[in-house]
């Protein structure tokens, strides 16, 4: 299949929140893109599997995703474990994405700690991808090496490694948010969660000088060959 881009979330909405802004931005730029989903979300506070997978397939054809893949991996009960790695580690072989984007597999510190089920996410596919690349490892398929992994949902206090500018997407962005009206636009819910994560893309848009993006850490230290490729777009 040969996808460009695979983003891996524990809940339908977790890649619009983490990684949405740069879907569309990769979808426009003619690469193919995919999504998949650990759990159903079934213990969200609104809707049920079946409505929360019909928001997401919206959301993900409005992002321009033509994968969607959801496994039944038990919401608020999501664990590592190795024949989730090797299931995961399968749909890699099928699909061979050049880059793999998913939770960060660390707990934060403070009062506000990562969801379990964000960080079992990060823990599964980090395992499945180096699986997936293993010559004798037991996964149906031919290996395949992901070029990079990039986690969204970063512990609080961790900085990012770097900021995708997802301006010119923001607007793409809310509207696939916004997919998910169980969620995001549900009146039984008393937190304006589309204001807060606006309010997180202009922080990681500040950090890199543009008005909105999406930060992520890098699974390994980012190599540049020529500086003036991080300065390509700017304006003296």
């Amino acid at each position: 299949m040969n996808y460009d881009l695979i983003s891996i979330g524990a809940h339908p909405d977790d890649v619009e929140v983490g990684s949405g802004g740069v879907l569309i931005k990769t979808a426009r730029a003619g690469r193919k893109t995919g999504i998949i989903y650990l759990t159903e979300g079934e213990k969200g506070t609104g809707g049920d599997p079946a409505l929360r997978q019909q928001e997401a397939a919206e959301a993900a054809a409005l992002m321009g995703a033509d994968l969607l893949k959801t496994f039944d991996w038990n919401d608020t009960a999501l664990t590592d474990t190795y024949d989730r790695r090797l299931a995961l580690a399968a749909e890699i072989r099928k699909y061979r994405p050049y880059i793999i984007l998913c939770p960060a597999p660390w707990v934060g510190h403070g009062r506000r700690q990562s969801h379990a089920d964000h960080i079992a996410c990060g823990q599964i596919a980090q395992n499945a991808a180096n699986l997936a690349a293993l010559k004798k490892a037991d996964v149906v398929g031919e290996p395949h090496q992901t070029a990079r992994l990039f986690y969204y949902f970063l512990p609080p206090g961790m900085m990012p490694d770097l900021v995708v500018d997802i301006t010119a997407e923001f607007n793409g962005w809310l509207e696939a948010l916004k997919c998910h009206r169980s969620q995001f636009l549900n009146p039984d819910k008393k937190k304006d969660y589309l204001y807060t994560l606006e309010s997180m893309a202009r922080s990681f848009g500040l950090m890199g000088g543009v008005k909105y993006a999406q930060g992520f850490k890098a699974d390994q230290t980012p190599v540049v060959q020529d500086l003036f490729d991080l300065a390509r777009d700017e304006r003296f």
